[in-house]
């Protein structure tokens, strides 16, 4: 039993080098110009070993974004917005998740990626969007569906989702993909997403 442990951790050991490999050599080349030779070299993998483990290049790239989005998800201790300042406290924490993640740097490099391969890779752009970003929204709209089902809201859960995502981000999304701005420290996105959930309470009195 302890050998067979033993071998699944190394093979996730494997699998998790040769992402990091595919994920370094994406952001340096591009998705259309990175090659698995390449991945498999970084990884320090054969090529066998390289589609035995992950796959094909594009199964790479889903698998990179997905390891990603799972940072996107609410947290699962978040309490049930029955009354609006539990709402109002739900919603500033996943604000605060929410930016704090999305400006990680590896996020940021996943979203530039995918802006740049939008036209010879668009594959890219679409698993970004149905993976990653499509995360977050489905956890916005089970917050709002929540406080709705409370009678704390009206209104369609993904129209209120999109709607507090707008005051939560401002512009400061573009600014970070152009990386006009530095990203914004933890007081800094703490400060934002309790602003954010104010202003969307006042909206919905």
């Amino acid at each position: 039993m302890s050998k067979r442990r033993r071998k699944a951790g190394d093979l996730k050991a494997v699998r998790a080098r040769i992402l990091d490999a595919a994920f370094a050599a994406f952001k340096k080349n591009g998705y259309a110009a990175t090659s698995t030779l390449e991945i498999a070299t970084r990884a320090h993998v054969s090529k066998r070993e390289l589609y035995t483990q992950v796959g094909t290049k594009q199964e790479m790239l889903i698998a990179c974004i997905r390891e990603r989005a799972r940072r996107l998800q609410a947290p699962a201790d978040l309490p049930v917005p029955r009354d609006r300042e539990t709402l109002a406290r739900v919603l500033g924490s996943f604000g605060t998740q929410l930016v704090r993640e999305i400006s990680d740097p590896a996020v940021i490099a996943a979203f530039r990626l995918a802006i740049a391969e939008a036209t010879h890779a668009p594959e890219v752009a679409r698993a970004l969007d149905s993976i990653g970003r499509e995360t977050s929204r489905t956890a916005l709209r089970n917050i709002m569906a929540r406080a709705q089902a409370h009678g704390l809201l009206k209104g369609r859960p993904a129209e209120l989702a999109e709607q507090f995502a707008g005051l939560l981000w401002g512009t400061l999304m573009v600014s970070l993909f152009l990386g006009v701005i530095e990203p914004p420290n933890p007081r800094e996105i703490a400060r934002r997403a309790r602003d954010a959930a104010a202003a969307f309470m006042q909206l919905h009195p």
